[in-house]
């Protein structure tokens, strides 16, 4: 029964049907199939009801909806001009500024996807007018836009906790580290790509020198709105102050107000192409998320995740090895599926086998956000390079292969995280 689920599954997506009803139509084939399995289709759809029917998910349309505010509102630019007026004129300095908003705007929007959107569409037309190499200003972007899930807060960290039980403050916290690590790793990236492919000094000086006709202060004054939006998110979180859920709920209406009242980049009469739009991004992702519910439990009713963290844990004996094959097995899940479905599906099926040989369940949540962040970024789904390539017209393959030296190191961090719990549990209060 569990291989024929498995090949309907696999058969219809081979297919092209869309993820989330192939999950689904996969979750009724034992029903059908047998008139002996419990679990009925009329089960099936409570469990799917269910399974979305839960505050703490809340939290995910209101932090895409306060990404998209925000992206709408030109915040990343404000970001992205501060940090280039700090540091534009040294080596490198516009690519780091490039990293940094994107590390930044990845801590309001939550998704990869949407902060390639938010960052790209302003920087790579600026990188470009600056003489920069315009393959490798759209691959440093979308390769960048992947600390928008690492660092928090962070869509597929809720979407985790949602699967395995684990505390999404937590996961958020734990981000962090890694988040910082990844950004400082592409930045001395960038800095070794500059120095030895040279960079045009006089166009950057020309276009920061401009920037720099303004006093900082007058420059931070512009930004401090849109700097503070982190802070406040991550603070409330940290603090206790209030939950995640209330947190997007409170970056909604911050970044509505910056963007209405500070900014004056939005009008009220935009708000409701901003919930159309919200609903287009987060309508699929709900779907797949109730399928995966139903799903996961039937996994679990034909006992699949106790075979496998059996198989793993009996063909496998040394912890090392474990870790390799379960993040070679994120890895290639996440080059052909999407974050969602591959969260809640990859989930129940390997953090068990991962704490028989004693892996902390946030510590492996990082391990398979970090995974899933290169996913956003390798071919075939590479979402982030798409993303991309819509706003440059650079073909993808061309720059999945401007992107292979950071996917590299994306891989090296990767290793560090994964051998490394500390590195992710460090902040995390046991």
């Amino acid at each position: 029964m569990t291989l024929l689920v498995i090949l309907v599954l696999v058969v219809l997506l081979c297919l092209a049907v869309p993820i989330g009803l192939a999950v689904a139509i996969s979750s009724m084939v034992p029903s059908l199939a047998s008139d002996s399995f419990t679990f009925s289709g009329v089960f099936i759809l409570r469990s799917m009801l269910g399974g979305v029917n839960q505050t703490t998910l809340l939290a995910i349309p209101l932090f895409v909806m306060a990404g998209i505010i925000m992206a709408k509102g030109n915040v990343s630019r404000k970001l992205f001009e501060v940090f280039a007026y700090m540091i534009g004129k040294r080596t490198a300095g516009i690519p780091c500024a490039v990293v940094i908003t994107c590390l930044f705007f990845g801590a309001i929007s939550g998704s990869a996807p949407a902060t390639v959107a938010a960052v790209g569409s302003m920087a790579i037309p600026f990188m470009l007018e600056l003489g920069y190499d315009k393959k490798f200003a759209v691959a440093l972007v979308a390769v960048s836009g992947g600390l928008g899930v690492i660092i928090p807060p962070s869509i597929p960290f809720i979407l985790y906790a949602q699967a395995s039980g684990a505390s999404v403050s937590d996961l958020f916290i734990a981000g962090v580290i890694p988040g910082f690590i990844i950004a400082f790793i592409l930045m001395g990236y960038s800095y070794l790509y500059c120095k030895v492919n040279g960079e045009d000094k006089n166009s950057v000086e020309k276009v920061v020198g401009r920037l720099r006709s303004n006093s900082f202060l007058s420059v931070l004054k512009e930004s401090i709105w849109a700097l503070l939006t982190p802070v406040i998110i991550l603070g409330c979180i940290y603090s206790g102050i209030t939950s995640p859920t209330e947190a997007a709920c409170i970056a909604v209406f911050y970044a509505l107000f910056i963007s209405i009242f500070v900014y004056k980049t939005l009008k009220p009469g935009d708000f409701w192409s901003i919930c159309l739009e919200t609903v287009r991004t987060y309508a699929p992702v709900m779907f797949i998320l109730a399928a995966s519910v139903a799903f996961s439990r039937i996994l679990t009713l034909l006992d699949v995740t106790t075979s496998i963290s059996s198989w793993l844990a009996g063909d496998f004996t040394n912890r090392t090895v474990i870790l390799i094959v379960i993040n070679f097995i994120i890895l290639l899940v996440g080059m052909v599926m999407d974050t969602t479905p591959a969260i809640m599906i990859l989930t129940p099926i390997l953090l068990p086998a991962a704490q028989i040989f004693g892996v902390d369940p946030i510590h492996f949540g990082i391990m398979m956000v970090v995974n899933l962040a290169i996913g956003f970024v390798t071919p075939p789904i590479g979402v982030n390079l798409f993303v991309a390539s819509s706003l440059s017209d650079v073909p993808v393959m061309q720059l999945a292969r401007k992107a292979a030296p950071m996917i590299v190191l994306f891989l090296a961090a990767l290793l560090l995280i994964t051998f490394c719990p500390q590195v992710s549990l460090c902040l995390v209060s046991k």
